[in-house]
């Protein structure tokens, strides 16, 4: 991890970010010598590694097959 100022974070965006992501190297932001925020390249999501509360949900019968006539809702006459 590479420690840069805001200052020469603010004038080099362009060449840090270039670097990042050519490398994938990460930067520390630092103000007055502390640290501020860190500057990561970015990681995409996995899309098929399901969301936690969806991969709770189960099914207890299959929802493709065909509905009987007793499990219709009673019309109701108007």
């Amino acid at each position: 991890m590479k420690m840069i100022n805001v200052h020469e974070a603010k004038s080099k965006l362009s060449a840090v970010l270039a670097q990042i992501e050519s490398t994938g190297e990460t930067f520390l932001i630092c103000r007055n010598g502390h640290p501020v925020a860190d500057l990561v390249p970015h990681k995409k999501r996995s899309r098929l590694r399901p969301h936690p509360v969806m991969r709770k949900i189960r099914i207890a019968y299959d929802p493709t097959e065909p509905l009987d006539p007793e499990d219709w809702p009673e019309e109701e006459d108007s």
